[in-house]
C-alpha cells in the first residue's frame, strides 16, 4: 500500500473497457463498436440554448441542488412517466448520470452494506459501491429472459445486509428493457424486504418499436424507497456537458445535496440551462431514436448472417450482445483476435459480470458506413481465422 494512500483509493482499478480502449488506439483505422458515447453532435438548438446562458451571464455558481427553473423543468418531465418529486428538496442536478449513482451510494451505503447489481451490468457500479465501503452483489440475468431481472434470483442473494438494488433499465450492456410486469414484480420484492431501489433510468428515451418508458418509481408505493438517476448525455448527446439529475426521497436528495455542495458545488450552470432547453423542446430526440433504429437493424441483421453468432434485437439503448459461444472462443480472446486481425473493437462480456462471459458488447453509435464494414471486416475474418 502506498505511504499516503488509503486502501479505498489502492484498490481503485481502471475498467475493463478503458483498458480496451487503449489497445484499440494502437490501430489507425481501427473501428470503434466499443464506445458507450453518441457519435451524434449536441443538437445544435441545445448548444445554443447553453452559449445563450453564458450570454446572460449564466457562468457563475448555483445553488448546490441546481438552478431552480431547470428543477421545476425535471418535475414536469418526471410526471410523464408517473413520478412525483418535488423540485424544491427532491431533486438536485448533478455532474451526469454517473455522479449522482457516485453520491447516492455514498449517501446511502455503510460499511458491509450489499448492494444487489445484475450480471451483466455497467461495471462502474461494482467499483462505486466498493469505494463507498458496501459489498456489490451480483445477480444473473440470462438471455432466454431476455436478459430481464428475474425475482428468483435476487430472492436467492437477500441477507439481512442487503440494503440495496441498482437497477438499469433500459439496460447497459444488454439493450433490455423491463416490462411493467417484470418491475411489478421486483417492486413488490424490494417492498418485502425493505430494499432501497437506485433506478439508473439513462436510456429512457432510447426505446424502439413502440415501447414506452416504465418508471419503477411510478408504481405504488416505490416513491418513498426509490432514487431515479437520468443524464441528458445519451438521449441528447452532451456526453461533454456533464449535467444529469436525481430525483427521491427528501432525505436521501438532501443529503446528496450536502455531499455535492463538498464535491463539486453544483453541475455546470450553463449546462443546467442547456438541459432545460432540451427537455423544454426534446430537440432532434425522435430523428436520433430513428437514426438509432436504423443502425440497430443493420447491425443485428448482419451479425445474425455471420454463422456462430446470434444476436438478439435489443429494444432500447444503443448496444447489442450477440452470443459467441458457438464460435468456442472466449469473450476476451475473441475480442482480442477481432481486433487484432480484423481492426474492430468490441468489448468483451466478460468485462461486465462473469455471467457476461459468451457475449460481446458492440455500440451502433456509430455511423452506416462504419457499422457496415464492420460486419464486412468480423465476416471475412472469421471465415478464414
Amino acid at each position: 500500500m502506498g505511504i499516503f494512500l488509503t486502501k479505498r483509493a489502492e484498490d481503485l482499478r481502471q475498467g475493463g473497457i478503458r483498458a480496451f480502449f487503449d489497445k484499440a488506439a494502437a490501430y489507425s483505422d481501427v473501428i470503434n463498436l466499443g464506445i458507450g458515447e453518441p457519435d451524434l453532435d449536441t443538437p445544435r438548438a441545445v448548444i445554443g440554448a447553453g452559449c445563450q446562458a453564458m450570454l446572460e451571464g449564466k457562468t457563475h455558481y448555483t445553488a448546490n441542488a441546481g438552478e431552480l427553473p431547470v428543477r421545476e423543468q425535471v418535475a414536469a418531465y418526471l410526471t410523464e412517466f408517473g413520478v412525483t418529486a418535488h423540485p424544491d428538496g427532491e431533486i438536485i442536478m448533478t455532474c451526469g448520470g454517473m455522479g449522482a449513482v457516485a453520491m447516492c451510494l455514498l449517501c446511502t451505503v455503510e460499511h458491509g452494506d450489499e448492494v444487489l447489481i445484475q450480471d451483466p451490468q455497467w461495471l462502474n457500479y461494482r467499483s462505486q459501491v466498493r469505494f463507498a465501503g458496501g459489498m456489490p452483489v451480483p445477480v444473473p440475468v440470462y438471455q432466454e429472459h431476455g436478459f430481464a431481472l428475474q425475482v428468483e434470483e435476487i430472492e436467492k442473494r437477500i441477507t439481512p445486509r442487503t440494503k440495496v438494488l441498482i437497477l438499469n433499465s433500459p439496460n447497459n450492456p444488454t439493450g433490455a428493457v423491463m416490462s411493467r410486469a417484470e418491475l411489478e414484480r421486483v417492486a413488490e420484492t424490494a417492498i418485502r424486504h425493505n430494499l432501497l431501489v437506485i433506478s439508473d433510468e439513462v436510456y429512457c428515451e432510447l426505446l424502439y418499436d413502440g415501447l414506452i418508458h416504465c418508471s419503477i418509481a411510478s408504481l405504488p408505493n416505490m416513491r418513498e424507497r426509490t432514487v431515479v438517476i437520468n443524464s441528458f448525455s445519451k438521449s441528447y448527446s452532451m456526453t461533454g456537458w456533464r449535467v444529469g439529475f436525481a430525483a427521491g426521497p427528501q432525505e436521501i436528495i438532501g443529503k446528496m445535496t450536502v455531499l455535492q455542495e463538498n464535491l463539486v458545488a453544483c453541475a455546470p450552470a450553463f449546462g443546467q440551462w442547456a438541459a432545460r432547453y432540451a427537455l423544454q423542446s426534446r430537440c432532434d430526440l425522435e430523428k436520433m431514436r430513428g437514426i438509432y433504429r436504423r443502425r440497430r437493424d443493420l447491425m443485428t441483421g448482419g451479425l445474425n448472417a455471420i454463422p456462430g453468432i446470434r444476436c438478439e434485437v435489443p429494444k432500447g439503448a444503443f448496444y447489442v450482445f450477440p452470443d459467441i459461444r458457438a464460435l468456442e472462443r472466449s469473450s476476451e480472446e475473441l475480442a482480442e483476435v477481432l481486433l487484432e486481425g480484423a481492426h474492430v473493437a468490441a468489448i468483451p462480456g466478460s468485462a461486465f459480470g462473469e455471467n457476461g462471459e459468451g457475449f460481446l458488447r458492440m455500440s451502433y453509435a456509430n455511423s452506416e458506413e462504419n457499422i457496415s464494414e464492420a460486419l464486412r471486416r468480423i465476416r471475412a475474418f472469421l471465415k478464414t481465422g
